[in-house]
């Protein structure tokens, strides 16, 4: 027969010396803050970084009060985008909470000021010119008259970008393990994207084409000029021709190649109206124009709706809407 012992009515010794148990976690262990610094992209935390430093070169700290954020406000309205603005009080406001304090972002100066400038300045985003099917066919003409590793890089790098409607991220984040190749084109893997931080991925597939403007041929050609059979499938190239190491290129060099090579056909003015983006938009602007539903260009696209989508379609797919006259 099993006993029971009484439970003791004496407090534990600690408690009668007048100190309460140490709490088991009393602050997060080292596993806990790396897996807490990875529910933030590297590319997020170093924008905030970037708005955050600009805020302190500019009379700002951390603490700040209402009034001085109200301040930077006012005196940056109309020199950066409203956009800009913005991002910037989610910065201070992210600095100020992780260090658990109160944000001056949530205070009512500050969010009347804001208010002002919307109304004020408007809030109207910058939105770059998309390249369009005849542009990249003519882009291609002069690139081909570049070094030839360069050319064949540049070539399948604008081509893919293009055809997958790819934003500059995802494509420099392309590795020779994504690809799957079929009789009628290729598929690669987006592993993780801007809308997809957890990393659950998804395919995009390029089918072949006609000619020179292949993108799948322009691919593989690249591939086998570079001699890549693993690693990332873009990479840089020094000036004399040579490729510079195993590392992927930046998402801003794509944003210079596209610069570049629009700026061979149609000078300078050209090239500042164009960005890494300009490749996506072009895609989504040249899809709605030969009459595919805007489902079918989600799935190239990758967005999730078709709202969001609308805005990359430009006004030169709107032009082609018919009179109902």
């Amino acid at each position: 027969m099993k006993t029971f012992t009484k439970p003791s009515s004496q407090p534990p010794e600690e408690m009668t010396a007048g100190k309460l148990p140490a709490a088991p976690y009393a602050t997060p262990s080292a596993l806990v803050v790396s897996y807490s610094a990875a529910a933030q992209s590297s590319a997020t935390t170093r924008a905030y970084s970037t708005a955050l430093r600009h805020f302190l070169r500019h009379r700002g700290t951390i603490p700040a009060t209402p009034t001085m954020v109200a301040e930077y406000l006012a005196n940056f309205a109309g020199t950066l985008a409203v956009a800009t603005l913005q991002h910037r009080l989610i910065a201070i406001h992210r600095a100020h909470i992780d260090r658990d304090l109160p944000s001056p972002i949530m205070d009512q100066i500050v969010k009347r000021t804001m208010q002002g400038i919307r109304r004020t300045l408007g809030t109207k985003q910058r939105r770059v010119t998309a390249l369009m099917k005849d542009d990249l066919l003519e882009m291609m003409v002069h690139i081909d008259q570049q070094l030839p590793m360069k050319a064949a890089r540049d070539k399948a790098l604008l081509l893919i970008g293009f055809a997958g409607a790819f934003r500059r991220s995802e494509l420099v984040a392309l590795q020779y393990d994504d690809i799957a190749q079929f009789d009628s084109g290729l598929e690669l893997l987006i592993r993780r994207s801007k809308t997809d931080q957890e990393g659950v991925g998804r395919t995009v597939f390029i089918p072949y084409a006609r000619g020179n403007r292949c993108p799948v041929k322009a691919l593989w050609s690249w591939l086998e000029k570079a001699g890549i059979v693993d690693g990332p499938l873009f990479r840089p190239i020094n000036r004399h021709d040579q490729i510079v190491g195993s590392k992927a290129l930046t998402p801003q060099s794509v944003a210079l190649i596209v610069k570049s090579s629009v700026r061979m056909i149609s000078g300078d003015e050209a090239a500042k109206r164009v960005a890494g983006h300009s490749l996506r938009a072009g895609f989504a602007s040249e899809a709605a124009m030969v009459g595919l539903q805007p489902y079918q260009i989600r799935e190239q696209t990758g967005h999730r709706s078709d709202v969001t989508l609308a805005r990359y379609i430009r006004p030169v797919a709107k032009r082609k809407i018919p009179s109902l006259l």
